[in-house]
């Protein structure tokens, strides 16, 4: 197992990187959708946004962990006969989910943490009940809540587009060019 990038594969910690983040993302835009559009026991809802607050940290760990790692191992170069704009398109696509890995768990701590319900009911931003993160807004702001709510929603549904189309095209390599990009960042091979 390779600890590091090559030219030809992903390292496995950046596979792990990976992986992990996709799994927990892909969980919480599942749960996101489910508790906001389908559970309308305000109790079992209460519930399941803790759950959703608890894993957004995990994930804005991942993700942080992740770009940390990025930043300071070179990326394998493309695959060999890779198109041009297909490369930049890749980068810029690779560029716009870290960011929305970022902005999707900040957005959501700052929008709870403007929401009037922290004072009002004495609500705290727990990760799994064993720690509260900082909360800024001291009382609460419902405006405030509001822009944050927004930007939630619209990076959330930003990043279901992008996680498709990057599925979509890891696909494409795989079974239409028949090339390593997939491989890469699954077996390193």
């Amino acid at each position: 197992m390779r600890l590091r990038n090559t030219e030809a594969a992903w390292g496995w910690p950046a596979r792990a990187f990976h992986w992990a983040t996709a799994a927990v993302i892909l969980f919480l835009l599942g749960l996101g959708i489910w508790m906001t559009d389908f559970v309308t026991d305000i109790y079992e809802q209460f519930g399941l946004i803790q759950l959703h607050k608890s894993w957004g940290f995990v994930a804005f760990a991942l993700a942080a962990s992740r770009l940390a790692w990025r930043l300071t191992h070179a990326a394998p170069p493309p695959v060999p006969g890779t198109p041009r704009w297909q490369v930049l398109a890749a980068e810029a696509a690779h560029w716009a989910l870290y960011a929305l890995m970022l902005i999707m768990p900040l957005s959501g701590w700052l929008m709870a943490s403007a929401s009037s319900l922290q004072e009002s009911y004495g609500i705290k931003n727990e990760v799994f009940g064993l720690f509260a993160l900082p909360d800024p807004f001291v009382p609460g702001d419902r405006a405030i809540e509001g822009i944050f709510h927004q930007i939630h929603e619209l990076s959330a549904w930003a990043l279901i587009a992008l996680v498709v189309v990057h599925a979509g095209a890891a696909l494409k390599h795989h079974f239409v060019d028949r090339d390593a990009t997939l491989r890469r960042m699954t077996s390193g091979r």
